[in-house]
């Protein structure tokens, strides 16, 4: 089989390049390089640097010659920029572009990365797929835009197409630098700086984490399936949570709050769905992740 990787060399998409070299197929990877990093490149990969919000339509159709399925991740993920940045419309237009060169390739499937951040305020939990929208970031907008496009893509060009929802993501690879860090990798800087844990209101408030190689099993999946998605959505959670001062405790030491900012107070997947027709379960132990990361900070 052969797959392109858009955003291949980043957090989750070097992790998706390296199972699918791993299985023997054939990958190019598409980075622009403004946060993905050459050292996360497999070298059985190819690599094209682009700049996909910007490339031409033909540029990127020729690289999709031949290509089965494309797993689309390319985007800046960081909801305050995008706040910050109302008008960078690069994540939309980078899906849309994506998806109109693998129609007029003959690609037969893409998988789109989305975000639980479309859900915005929780009104119930756990999350279902079925759960209003409210979308309070420009990111999140163009999550769910880039979604509904994809639907259309399936209807209308039959160009098939499947969104996965992740929650938040951890693992191997994730970025510990710049201000909008994960508080995973937050937490993982200050204590290896023995510095106190920064907690963002009170620290009650619940996340479900799912590890990089659960997100990984269940594009890989989606690859393999035989029958058309037609658009359809997928939660990728673990369906448990853990609040940010449940978190701090794991990795011990010095707690300080103070910092009051506007978020949801609870985000928790229904994953059902995806089990059932996936047949796929999150095996990632989040305090065993953390306590390998302490022991190897010894």
């Amino acid at each position: 089989m052969k797959y392109l990787v858009t955003g291949g060399l980043g957090f989750i998409g070097s992790h998706i390049v390296d199972s699918l070299i791993s299985q023997g197929d054939d990958v190019t990877v598409l980075d622009n390089l403004s946060s993905g990093k050459k050292k996360n490149l497999n070298p059985k990969a190819e690599l094209v640097i682009c700049d996909i919000s910007k490339a031409h339509i033909e540029f990127l159709s020729r690289h999709l010659e031949n290509v089965d399925v494309v797993f689309h991740l390319a985007a800046t993920p960081q909801v305050q920029y995008s706040i910050e940045n109302p008008t960078d419309n690069n994540n939309l237009t980078s899906t849309i572009n994506i998806l109109e060169a693998c129609r007029l390739s003959g690609v037969n499937r893409v998988i789109f990365s989305s975000s639980s951040a479309v859900y915005g305020n929780p009104k119930y939990t756990p999350i279902d797929e079925l759960h209003p929208i409210e979308t309070l970031s420009p990111y999140a907008l163009h999550k769910l835009v880039g979604e509904q496009y994809c639907k259309l893509y399936s209807n209308i060009y039959e160009l098939d197409t499947v969104c996965l929802r992740y929650f938040n993501a951890y693992g191997n690879r994730m970025s510990n630098t710049g201000a909008y860090r994960s508080v995973i990798s937050i937490f993982m800087e200050q204590h290896k700086n023995n510095k106190p844990l920064n907690i963002v209101n009170d620290g009650e408030q619940r996340r479900d984490f799912v590890h990089v190689n659960d997100i990984v099993k269940a594009n890989i999946l989606c690859s393999k399936q035989k029958n058309n998605f037609n658009g359809e959505v997928y939660n990728v959670g673990t369906s448990k949570s853990f609040s940010v001062n449940q978190i701090a405790d794991m990795f011990g030491g010095n707690k300080k709050y103070g910092e009051i900012r506007i978020e949801p107070k609870d985000s928790i997947a229904e994953n059902s769905k995806v089990v059932l027709d996936l047949d796929w379960s999150p095996t990632g132990d989040l305090n065993m992740w953390i306590n390998n990361i302490l022991e190897n900070e010894k």
